[in-house]
């Protein structure tokens, strides 16, 4: 099938804002006015269209982000609806990725929050153009341009305003269209409504929302304002049309195209954000906004070509043509129940035929294309081919993960890579029973492959199954998909510390294994020396023996001797480190002595001496690094004191405060969640493994009886 829509009437998009601001109410009025839907699902009542997990729906969240697609005004608008909360932030920046343009979405009274600044910053990271939407301007407290103000301040965009609300007794009424300079009034009535219908020539009317909107010209007492907003309009977009800055320093009439027009291409260039408001959840702006998505957002050929690397790594690019060389991206993983395997991919230039070949260059692999869908949240329609600029799913990459690049044998290119952040809290999982546990490593490994910031590891320690991810939520989410979707069910933990014990005093150890049990008995006798190492200098073993004492077979028997025993600490049960072993005398017998009876030997004269040498437990500390805005520093502070931390230092990033601390691993489960709520979300933390350090004695014991206690439990 040729295609339907040429590639400049092609909108890649997506909605991203701060959780609850209105990103899926706003989705589901884009798909009722656009036709695609004919009934508006609401969040609420967990009848979203885009919301269709289970666990979307139980939670009025997004989860994860859904693609539909849809047209207006004859244009096909390719739409992302993307998670506000922090932990599911990889759904945000794989779609950024691959978009053309975005609207940022503002509430009316929370304005710019801390999620807004997060994907924001993700957005001018990927260079995509936007747009901003003031939504909720129907709440009490709802200040436009307060929120424009603050976009301007917090997030340094160039935003400006394109409409301006429009109030009646303090209720919000419409709009001022600064663009095409008129009022416009909605009003909610009934569809038997007889004033309504009786005033459908004058005005539009929505049948299914129950919304009638007429346009007129401004009223009286708003034109100063109006026309103070346009002027700052016209002024703000002049900067990049000779013609138009011309006439506008002139005083010459512009007229709506030509206004349209340099909005466009200021919008392309990053210089301005135009700013729409109004009320997704009242119907209220949604038609004006899609027309600024048709208008002023790019289509594929109005930005630069898509860079990569060829296979010797030289830079290459690719223009979006049809008949142009394959690239395409895979930005997303799905395990769908009915069709299997569902790669997401964005076609920046060729096109991507069902049954053909292609390249899997990122990792060197031929694969066949199989069904090529065009995805609406859940549903799925088959098409033939899915052409440059296009955005659909794939079913047959077994072997494509997020990132890999799709692409011709004759051609190969290699795109930029998604880039994600590394998981911050980490959790112990454990089911019963060895077929559950099979199916519990099948399950982690397909949810790892849909979700790169979801890391699963087996600690060889504690032998736990230990998952990670962005936050409490991610990894709740995570363990009700496992019951939910793979039957598995699965008791988490906290994740096993990994302690070390090491001694503090030099000791000296003499010990003998006499064995006689008819036959060739065991015989060994070692003398040896403990002594304490450095931190981080593991162990050391070295021979003083002279004159045969121990025949030089055997004493590599007693390095393995003492390296067992130190994998099981006789005091804590913990690994030992930081040990020098110094063997310094002994005996054997000439029939009963072995390696095995001096390796055993050895291995009990470590656990004797070791417990007389005063050992102590050792905890992981790390290195942490927390962002905060500056009027938490104090807070932060305060709470990683409390953790046992030490502060290490300050240093000013920007309006921001950054704190190095040193902090026990033990205390820093959770701190994410912590972190948030301590600074309304508005920091971030890093760390990384620094060093071993000594557990105070109290609590030292407190955790050897805890162990203890687990152990007798099993």
């Amino acid at each position: 099938m040729p295609r339907q829509f040429p590639l400049e009437r092609v909108r890649n998009i997506g909605i991203m804002a701060h959780i609850d601001a209105g990103k899926t109410t706003l989705s589901e009025r884009i798909l009722f006015y656009t036709g695609k839907t004919h009934k508006l699902g609401e969040v609420d009542e967990g009848t979203a269209t885009l919301d269709w997990m289970p666990q979307e729906r139980e939670r009025g969240i997004t989860i994860t982000s859904a693609a539909t697609t849809t047209v207006w005004r004859g244009h096909m608008i390719n739409l992302i609806d993307t998670p506000g909360h922090v932990d599911f932030t990889v759904e945000v920046e794989r779609s950024l990725r691959v978009l053309d343009g975005a609207i940022g979405l503002f509430c009316a009274v929370g304005g710019v929050e801390p999620q807004s600044e997060t994907v924001w910053r993700q957005a001018e990271k990927y260079e995509v153009p936007r747009i901003a939407f003031v939504n909720k301007m129907d709440r009490v407290g709802a200040d436009f341009f307060a929120v424009v103000e603050q976009i301007q301040k917090e997030l340094g965009a160039n935003a400006v305003p394109i409409a301006i609300p429009l109030f009646e007794d303090e209720r919000f009424v419409g709009i001022v269209d600064l663009v095409e300079n008129c009022a416009v009034y909605y009003g909610d009535v009934a569809a038997s409504d007889p004033v309504a219908i009786g005033k459908r020539d004058a005005c539009r009317y929505d049948e299914g929302t129950g919304t009638m909107f007429r346009e007129e010209p401004v009223p009286e007492r708003l034109r100063d304002e109006a026309a103070r907003w346009r002027r700052n309009l016209v002024e703000k977009v002049s900067e990049l049309d000779e013609h138009l800055l011309e006439k506008f320093c002139s005083d010459q009439a512009i007229t709506t195209d030509e206004l349209r027009a340099a909005i466009r291409k200021a919008t392309h260039a990053h210089l301005i954000c135009p700013v729409l408001c109004g009320s997704a959840v009242k119907n209220k702006g949604v038609r004006r906004l899609l027309d600024a998505i048709v208008d002023y957002l790019p289509s594929p050929i109005d930005l630069p070509p898509v860079s990569g690397v060829c296979l010797k790594g030289e830079p290459i690019e690719r223009v979006p043509k049809d008949d142009g060389r394959l690239a395409a991206l895979a930005f997303k993983v799905v395990a769908d129940r009915h069709v299997g395997k569902l790669v997401y991919v964005r076609v920046y230039s060729g096109t991507l035929a069902a049954g053909t070949h292609v390249l899997n260059s990122t990792q060197g692999k031929r694969q066949r294309i199989g069904r090529l869908l065009r995805m609406h949240a859940n549903r799925q329609e088959i098409v033939d081919a899915l052409y440059s600029g296009e955005i659909g799913a794939v079913v047959g990459l077994t072997d494509t993960v997020t990132g890999d690049t799709l692409c011709t044998e004759e051609h190969p290119i290699i795109l930029e890579a998604i880039e994600f952040p590394a998981p911050v809290l980490s959790v112990a999982v454990a089911t019963e029973g060895r077929q559950s546990t099979d199916r519990l490593s099948a399950a982690l490994a397909r949810l790892a492959e849909e979700d790169p910031t979801f890391v699963v590891t087996n600690d060889p320690e504690t032998s736990d199954t230990i998952i990670s991810g962005m936050g409490e939520l991610h990894l709740d989410i995570i363990l009700d998909r496992l019951r939910r979707e793979f039957g598995v069910e699965v008791q988490p933990g906290p994740p096993q510390v990994a302690y070390r014990e090491t001694l503090t005093t030099p000791v000296e150890v003499s010990e003998k294994l006499v064995k006689q049990t008819g036959g060739r008995g065991q015989f060994a006798h070692v003398v040896m020396t403990l002594e304490p190492l450095g931190p981080g200098q593991g162990f050391e073993f070295a021979s003083e023996v002279v004159g045969g004492r121990v025949p030089k077979e055997f004493i590599p028997a007693v390095e393995r001797g003492i390296i067992d025993a130190m994998a099981k600490g006789p005091w804590s049960g913990y690994p030992v480190v930081d040990v020098r072993a110094v063997l310094r005398d002994g005996s054997y017998h000439e029939v009963d002595s072995s390696e095995l009876a001096f390796r055993t030997c050895a291995a009990m004269a470590f656990k004797r001496a070791f417990l007389r040498a005063n050992p102590e437990l050792l905890e992981p500390i790390m290195s942490v690094s927390v962002i905060v805005p500056e009027e938490f520093a104090g807070t932060v502070m305060s709470n990683l004191c409390a953790k046992r931390g030490h502060i290490v230092g300050m240093d000013r990033r920007g309006n921001a405060q950054e704190i190095k601390a040193m902090v026990p691993l033990a205390n820093m489960f959770g701190y994410a969640t912590e972190l948030r709520n301590a600074t309304q979300g508005r920091g971030t933390f890093t760390m990384h493994f620094e060093h071993y350090e000594a557990v105070p004695l109290a609590i030292a014991e407190d955790i050897i009886a805890r162990k203890k206690e687990q152990a007798a439990k099993r």
